[in-house]
């Protein structure tokens, strides 16, 4: 290419990268009208690089504010991490563990679905709050970690019907792919639960408590360090 088609091609690519007018389909026009060579793929990362730098550049306080606001968003998961995991060992060494399923009142089922609405902070878990609630009411391990899962039933049930009519007005679904994934998922959750449950009285709660406080420590650390 001579400097001209440099500098035109450059130019063209700088003005319709942003534009919704499709940059590739202009930078080809040129060796397809004017008969210029093709610019090549070594000139095509050249002048991309060319404009991610200009928005970088031009939109670099909306970047330092989205990586603030990201900095919270992990703090914020990196605390309640730490401070519900602290709580769900403080249930299970503190709790009676006396109460068994059949001795949930609807006091007790009021309790603990009020604390699953805590989940709704990001790094609660759903599963940790609600077993930490059945904890600290005095139910045992077994007892907390069912009345836990089965409460999952109807919000799973809501979430996946919300989703499943959403999925139906998608023209393209990759259904290989999607009854692919439902089957591992369904498997291994499966296996999670009969291994978790019994397991869960000799193993106690204290591997995820501890597992939590060390992922909330990575995350302040990373935090710190950025």
């Amino acid at each position: 290419m001579t400097l001209f088609q440099v500098v035109v091609l450059a130019l063209i690519q700088g003005i319709t990268e942003f534009l919704p007018i499709s940059s590739s389909a202009h930078l080809i026009l040129p060796a397809q009208l004017l008969g210029w060579p093709d610019q090549g793929l070594a000139f095509d990362v050249a002048v991309h690089v060319g404009t991610l730098a200009a928005v970088l550049w031009y939109f670099r306080g909306d970047l330092h504010t989205l990586a603030v606001a990201w900095g919270r968003s992990c703090l914020v998961i990196a605390i309640t991490t730490i401070v519900f995991g602290l709580l769900l060992g403080v249930a299970d060494r503190r709790g009676s563990r006396r109460n068994s399923l059949a001795d949930l009142n609807w006091r007790g089922a009021l309790w603990i679905g009020l604390a699953q609405a805590l989940a709704l902070i990001p790094g609660t878990s759903r599963s940790g709050i609600t077993m930490t609630a059945a904890l600290a009411l005095g139910f045992d391990r077994v007892a907390a970690a069912r009345f836990s899962f089965l409460l999952s039933i109807p919000i799973i049930t809501l979430s996946g019907l919300f989703k499943g009519v959403a999925l139906l007005c998608v023209k393209q679904v990759p259904w290989a792919s999607i009854g692919l994934a439902t089957g591992i998922s369904a498997l291994t959750a499966y296996l999670c639960i009969r291994v978790f449950l019994n397991v869960i009285n000799r193993v106690g709660m204290m591997p995820f408590v501890w597992y939590r406080l060390l992922l909330g420590g990575v995350l302040l650390v990373v935090i710190g360090l950025s």
